[in-house]
């Protein structure tokens, strides 16, 4: 019987992989964030060789606007595809929780945060609903959530009446999207967030070594450390040359980094994983499964709705086309193709801003190639179906493993 592979905290307290190992494990699909960080560069690459204003400052500026709403959308996405399920009503709830915000604000003259409130609560009364129904009368939560597809458009027509379309020119909406910070700030930014990551990662190996578990050597952690550094420092010094940090982008790398904590630090993350990998098992360890599948999908409607937002804070309006197009297939294909796995138990709320990266890049890059929208859809359903073949044979390499 072959010895089962290690952990990543076990992997990170020996210091790395090593290649073997490291080629085990990216073929088997655990190292889904290098595999995605690859064909990234690729992506870049390609489109850099093809049109040279890809990699520019303002294009990739650009690029950050464009996924924000789709990775915000996403980040909702994982915590349902954790459990195994799926939301299929995502597009839908952001236009409905837009056009609430943006009737309230513009129609009724509610102050634009109480608006902004107001439809992201309507998007947390959406997927209670919705959770409720599924775990309530054990309906699959791909039915419940397509008539939510359709019902919730419904009630956006209604919302918005007979004009179909609300301009949004208040200041505090548009600037969720239009705020860019000077060079100082950006750069203040950056050093706030290299020197938390810093205490984090040292805090982290400090409190094993107290503990008495095996902690990463200190050259691996400065290692860490340095490259993440590296990073944003660069991708601050790109924004900088352009426009300046975004509001946007720290909406949702915080976000990203939130639910990330919640997946991993807490115990309610614990239980979210355990329902999706194994409900039955998780139910008879005493975890109020149906509990966590409400509260799920109560945030991904949630996040769904301040998605929405920020899409009609971007547009600067919200119309009856709102929450459709491609949004749904973009926010479900991102964390995908990330490797946030469909069958449930396994993926990171980092694959939502590294989807949405990916999606995004293709989607720009075929808009400054100028082709047909009839291509675009074609290469984006085409990027969708390999990862989930790529995640499926994974899925049966870690099932073979297992069965050796």
């Amino acid at each position: 019987m072959s010895t089962p592979a290690a952990t990543a905290e076990e992997v990170e307290a020996q210091g790395g992989l090593r290649p073997a190992e490291f080629l085990r494990r990216f073929a088997r699909g655990d190292l889904a964030e290098v595999r995605v960080i690859l064909a990234l560069a690729l992506i870049w690459l390609i489109f850099q060789l093809q049109e040279d204003r890809f990699l520019t400052a303002t294009n990739l500026t650009n690029l950050v606007l464009q996924i924000t709403a789709v990775g915000l959308i996403s980040v909702g996405v994982v915590m349902v595809l954790l459990l195994g399920e799926i939301d299929l009503s995502v597009g839908a709830v952001s236009g409905l929780g837009a056009g609430v915000m943006a009737v309230l604000a513009v129609k009724h003259g509610w102050h634009p945060y109480l608006a902004i409130a107001a439809g992201i609560l309507a998007g947390t009364g959406i997927g209670l609903i919705q959770g409720a129904l599924f775990t309530r009368f054990g309906i699959p939560s791909f039915v419940v959530t397509l008539a939510g597809l359709l019902a919730w458009q419904g009630v956006l027509l209604k919302v918005l009446g007979d004009t179909g379309t609300v301009n949004i020119n208040e200041s505090k909406i548009t600037g969720l999207t239009g705020t860019f910070y000077s060079d100082t700030v950006g750069w203040i930014i950056a050093f706030v967030c290299i020197g938390a990551f810093a205490l984090v990662s040292l805090g982290g190996r400090r409190r094993r070594q107290k503990a008495g578990l095996s902690a990463p050597p200190m050259a691996a952690v400065l290692t860490r450390i340095a490259i993440v550094g590296v990073a944003i420092a660069a991708a601050v010094a790109v924004l900088n040359s352009a426009r300046g940090v975004p509001l946007a982008a720290l909406i949702l790398v915080g976000f990203v980094i939130a639910f990330q904590y919640v997946t991993t630090r807490t115990r309610f993350g614990r239980h979210i994983y355990a329902v999706g990998g194994n409900a039955e098992a998780a139910r008879r360890a005493g975890i109020k499964v149906n509990r966590i599948r409400i509260v799920v999908f109560a945030i991904a409607s949630s996040m769904a709705a301040i998605g929405g937002i920020m899409a009609a804070s971007r547009l600067l309006a919200v119309n009856q086309s709102s929450g459709g197009s491609d949004l749904l297939l973009l926010a479900i294909a991102g964390p995908v193709i990330a490797g946030t796995s469909l069958f449930g138990g396994r993926g990171t709320v980092w694959s939502a801003l590294l989807g949405a990266l990916v999606i995004g890049s293709i989607s720009n890059g075929m808009d400054l190639l100028a082709l047909e929208s009839s291509v675009k859809f074609m290469v984006t359903g085409g990027v969708l179906l390999a990862a989930v073949i790529v995640d499926a044979l994974a899925r049966q390499q870690r099932q073979a493993a297992g069965r050796v």
